[in-house]
């Protein structure tokens, strides 16, 4: 019985070492307080924005993050607490976090994680305030579209002068001839 017990809670800690290694960011929640008709609205706004919600046992997840080299991590688990796995975009979990924690404030942020890094709720809060990642291809491909726009009026104008200038040297030679 030990035996079975010892690997479920192997399969458990594996599963949450994967969850966080495929993970583009990890925001750490407490959840205590919310209904459970709160908690399946997150949730479904966490699967709409390609984030995943899981509770874990915050041992589980110790020894996870352990094994993965975390450190400082500690202090944010305490209590019951949720894990976003944000699969797609790193803001996507901490911005449907931020967004629903200001309807419901039991709804408590209390850190994250980042390429290899422990983050305060502070900078959990930052990470949310950023652009997604179409927002921010998109203001990269319109400043890359800017010059070329510039160069072809510059173009454009110069044709339209060189024109003008024929015309003038038309009309010229036309009256004196």
């Amino acid at each position: 019985m030990k035996e079975a017990k010892l690997a479920h809670k192997q399969e458990v800690i594996s599963e949450i070492k994967e969850a966080i290694q495929n993970s583009k960011s990890v925001t750490i929640v407490e959840y205590r307080g919310l209904n459970v008709a709160n908690v399946t609205e997150l949730r479904n706004q966490y699967r709409n924005s390609n984030s995943t919600y899981k509770v874990y046992k915050n041992t589980m997840v110790s020894i996870a993050l352990q094994e993965l080299g975390y450190e400082g991590f500690e202090e944010y688990l305490v209590g019951p607490n949720g894990f976003v796995f944000s699969n797609e975009d790193m803001v996507q979990g901490p911005k449907v976090t931020t967004e629903f924690s200001k309807k419901h404030d039991k709804l408590v942020v209390k850190g994250g994680l980042l390429d290899g890094k422990v983050l305060n709720a502070d900078e959990v809060q930052a990470l949310a305030k950023l652009p997604t990642k179409e927002v921010l291809i998109a203001m990269a491909l319109g400043g890359l579209n800017a010059p070329i726009q510039g160069f072809a009026s510059a173009l454009n104008g110069i044709i339209a002068k060189l024109v003008y200038a024929l015309d003038a040297v038309k009309e010229k030679q036309e009256q004196n001839a």
